[in-house]
């Protein structure tokens, strides 16, 4: 199950990065994280680039309020969803990233 905890500005949230997929994909769960296929390779932020605009497109939550929080050179990360700043709610941000684990 996916561990969604809301935080003082938002949620937060792991995911499990596969890179050098053949396509971006989200593709379930990987123990209590979010498991994502990626096309760009793990060198120089590139995958974790691309995990943000990933998130983004598929959530319509703003590249601006999605962080990763920890995990930078790791497979394992956790994401931080600002809701602060943006007109989405928690609950909504929620939901939405609950959505994509079905």
């Amino acid at each position: 199950m996916l561990d969604i905890k809301k935080t003082d500005t938002g949620i937060s949230f792991k995911i499990y990065v596969q890179p050098k997929a053949s396509k971006n994909a989200i593709v379930g769960l990987h123990d209590d994280a979010l498991k994502i296929r990626l096309t760009a390779p793990p060198v120089d932020g590139a995958a974790n680039k691309l995990c943000v605009q990933y998130l983004s497109k598929i959530t319509g939550i703003p590249k601006s309020a999605i962080e990763i929080a920890s995990g930078q050179t790791s497979r394992t990360k956790q994401i931080q969803i600002h809701c602060t700043d943006t007109a989405i709610t928690r609950d909504d941000a929620a939901k939405k990233i609950k959505a994509l684990a079905t």
